[in-house]
């Protein structure tokens, strides 16, 4: 497996998830008001039981007051797009909204 690369810029996450057919999506039950809860990328013709798709705005909003990086492979050992995703803490850097 390559190694995955850290990224806090929105308009390279939003890419990366929308080229792979994922959605910015939160785990249902950590919703609380305007807090997204637990950010999760919603992959078409999975079946992520619990996820509830929400906008790009609130995604991003959710990102950057919990200062989160988000971790992601490119390709996988055979040189396809792979879909590993994560989530990292990223408190050395200020909000950027």
């Amino acid at each position: 497996m390559s190694a995955a690369t850290r990224i806090t810029d929105h308009d390279t996450i939003r890419r990366w998830a929308e080229e792979r057919d994922g959605h910015p999506a939160t785990v249902a039950t950590t919703r609380e008001g305007d807090d997204a809860g637990i950010l999760r990328i919603d992959f078409e013709g999975t079946e992520a039981e619990g996820l509830e798709r929400i906008s790009w705005e609130q995604f991003f909003r959710t990102f950057e007051e919990s200062r989160l990086a988000f971790l992601s492979q490119d390709r996988t050992e055979t040189a396809t797009p792979a879909a590993f995703s994560s989530w990292s803490g990223a408190t050395d850097r200020a909000p950027t909204v």
